[in-house]
């Protein structure tokens, strides 16, 4: 199968999101915001930030700071962010072996996050993830233009953003219920296909690569 794939789509390549796609970002978010609350002396409520994960850092801020106060918080929570997320936060069921399916089958895996990209490459080497390109700072249907460039066919995320991401490349939207919509919710906004968790991933990209092309 894997050297069938690779010879018949030797142009495969997979996007992944990052946060609540390949790890489970909550907890090292939840320390952080919890330890900026204490630098700023700025109320945060970090229970709720990390059930609305996805979009850029700067939506998230805007609801507990001023707006001319969000772009220097949000240099400071990127500068203490290693030191307090990056241990916390552990690769979701299935991320790796994802990965592998993707190289298994002859095709190049890239990530594609909202999440500053520094921060983003710590936590894959944190982690032992190793994908072939990782690029950050791109929400929504701004994600589209890493995946034309790097001519990915298929982008698997978790929300919203990561569908029209999807859609403005012209990618198929393979989903995870593991973020902040559950399996109904993903259908409704208009993903093509919707995971229960990346653990079915590879069986998923198996059959996508037998299916025949029309």
């Amino acid at each position: 199968m894997a050297h069938m794939a690779s010879t018949s789509s030797p142009a495969l390549t997979v996007g992944f999101d990052l946060d609540m796609t390949l790890i489970d970002s909550r907890p090292g978010i939840h320390a952080c915001l919890t330890a900026l609350a204490e630098r700023t002396g700025t109320y945060i409520d970090a229970d709720l930030a990390v059930t609305r994960l996805g979009p850029p850092l700067a939506q998230e801020l805007g609801n507990w700071f001023p707006a001319e106060q969000v772009e220097t918080t949000a240099d400071l929570y990127r500068a203490m962010y290693p030191g307090v997320a990056i241990a916390a936060t552990p690769a979701l069921p299935g991320a790796r072996e994802a990965i592998a399916a993707v190289r298994a089958a002859g095709g190049r895996a890239i990530v594609v996050t909202a999440k500053y990209e520094p921060n983003a490459k710590l936590h894959l080497e944190h982690l032992g993830i190793a994908p072939d390109v990782v690029v950050g700072d791109l929400w929504a249907e701004q994600k589209a233009q890493a995946l034309r460039e790097h001519g990915a066919g298929v982008y698997v995320g978790d929300h919203e953003g990561d569908v029209r991401g999807a859609r403005a490349a012209g990618a198929l939207s393979v989903t995870v219920a593991t973020g902040p919509y559950g399996a109904e919710e993903l259908h409704a906004l208009g993903a093509d296909v919707v995971l229960t968790d990346l653990t079915a991933f590879p069986e998923w990209l198996a059959g996508y690569l037998d299916a025949p092309r029309a």
